[in-house]
C-alpha cells in the first residue's frame, strides 16, 4: 500500500511538471515560439492556390489569376490572410531581429511591397463594383500592417511604409466614406464585425495621428455602442465564430472612452465579468480540417486578446487572466497541424493573443 501511494505521488509530480512545461511552451511569446509561428505565413505567402478570391466580376476579362489581380497579397488562401501574414512577419522581426528566418522575411517583404505591385492593389479597389471589397475586415488588417511598419525603427520599414502608402491612403479614404453611411453596427462573430474593424483602424489613426479618421471612429463607436447594456455573452459562441461580438465591442470601447467612463460602461454592458464565479470556457473545435469549424480556434485567441485588453485598462479585472490563458493554451498547440484550413490564418490570431499578455 505504501508503494502504491508513493507511485501516486510520483505520477502527480510528473503530471504537474508536464503541465508546467506545456504552460511555459505554449503560454508566452519567446524566440522559440516566434520561430514556430513565423513558419506558417512563410509557408503560404507565396502559395497562390488554393485561393478564395471573393471577387465580383464585371465581365469575363476579369477572370484572372490571384497573382495577377493581387500581386502583393495573393497568397495564404485569401487577400486578408495574406495581409495579416505580412503584418505578422513584420511584428515578429521587430520583436526578434535575430530570427533564423529574418533574411527570408525581408526578401518576401521587399518582393511583395513595391510601388508597381501596390499600384495594382490600389487599382483593384478603384473598380466601381469592388467598393465593398474586404470591408472592413481586410481594411482593418491593412491599416494594422501600415501601423506596424510606421512604428518599426528600421531602414527597410521606411521604404516599405512609403511603398504601401498609396494603398493605406485608399483604405483610409474608404473608411471615411463608408462610416457616415453605416446606420447600424454589424454584430456578428465573423469578418464583417464592425467593432473589430473600428478598433484596428483606431489604433492606426492614433499611431500616425490621422485625426479625421480617429475622430470619426470615436463618434461612430459612441453612436453604435455607448447605450448598450447586458450583452448576451452566454449566447456565444456561434458555430463559426472567430470573434466574440460582446468582447470585441468591449475592446473597442476601452479605446474610445477614458478609464473613468469605461468602468461604469463595462459594468452595465458585461456585468458578469466582475462576478468571481464567472466562467467562460474555450470554444471547442471538433474538426480542424473544416475551414469553418476551425474558426473557433481563432475565437479563443480573440477572446484572450480582448480579455487582456480589459485587464490592461481596468486592473481590477485581473481575475480574468487565468480564463484568457486557458483560451490560448487550448488552441495554441494545434495551429500547426498540417491542415491548411487553419494554418493559413491562425498564427496571426495567436500572435495577437500572445502579445496582448505583455
Amino acid at each position: 500500500m505504501r508503494n502504491f501511494f508513493i507511485l501516486i505521488l510520483i505520477l502527480s509530480a510528473c503530471c504537474r511538471g508536464i503541465a508546467q512545461t506545456a504552460g511555459n511552451e505554449f503560454g508566452k511569446l519567446n524566440i522559440k515560439e516566434a520561430e514556430r509561428l513565423a513558419a506558417l505565413p512563410l509557408k503560404c505567402l507565396q502559395k497562390e492556390y488554393p485561393n478564395k478570391l471573393s471577387q465580383t466580376l464585371a465581365d469575363s476579362s476579369e477572370l484572372l489569376s490571384p497573382k495577377v489581380l493581387h500581386p502583393s497579397f495573393y497568397g495564404c488562401f485569401d487577400w486578408h490572410s495574406s495581409v495579416h501574414g505580412h503584418w505578422m512577419l513584420v511584428r515578429l522581426l521587430k520583436t526578434y531581429p535575430r530570427l533564423s528566418v529574418s533574411p527570408e522575411i525581408r526578401r518576401i517583404l521587399s518582393e511583395h511591397i513595391t510601388p508597381e505591385k501596390i499600384g495594382k492593389e490600389v487599382a483593384y479597389f478603384l473598380k466601381p463594383h469592388e467598393r465593398s471589397y474586404e470591408r472592413t475586415y481586410g481594411w482593418a488588417w491593412l491599416l494594422k500592417l501600415a501601423e506596424e511598419l510606421h512604428t518599426w525603427k528600421d531602414p527597410q520599414a521606411r521604404r516599405l511604409e512609403a511603398d504601401l502608402q498609396p494603398l493605406t491612403d485608399k483604405i483610409v479614404e474608404l473608411y471615411l466614406a463608408f462610416l457616415p453611411k453605416l446606420n447600424y453596427p454589424i454584430r456578428v462573430g465573423e469578418h464583417t464585425n464592425t467593432a473589430f474593424g473600428l478598433a484596428f483602424a483606431w489604433d492606426y489613426a492614433k499611431s500616425v495621428r490621422q485625426d479625421s479618421l480617429r475622430w470619426l471612429i470615436e463618434k461612430r463607436a459612441l453612436d453604435f455602442y455607448f447605450k448598450d447594456e447586458g450583452c448576451p455573452l452566454s449566447w456565444e459562441p456561434g458555430g463559426y465564430d472567430f470573434f466574440s461580438p460582446c468582447l470585441e465591442e468591449a475592446d473597442l470601447m476601452r479605446r474610445v472612452l477614458s478609464a473613468e467612463e469605461y468602468r461604469p460602461w463595462l459594468k452595465k454592458f458585461l456585468p458578469s465579468l466582475s462576478d468571481p464565479g464567472f466562467v467562460l470556457e474555450p470554444g471547442r473545435v471538433s474538426d480542424r480540417s473544416d475551414g469553418k469549424l476551425v474558426h473557433l480556434d481563432g475565437l479563443n485567441f480573440s477572446r484572450a486578446r480582448c480579455l487582456y485588453g480589459i485587464i490592461q485598462t481596468l486592473p481590477e479585472y485581473s481575475g480574468l487572466k487565468p480564463m484568457a490563458q486557458k483560451h490560448i493554451q487550448y488552441s495554441l498547440p494545434s495551429i500547426i497541424d498540417g491542415s491548411y484550413e487553419g494554418e493559413h490564418w491562425l498564427a496571426s490570431f495567436a500572435l495577437l493573443g500572445l502579445i496582448s499578455m505583455e
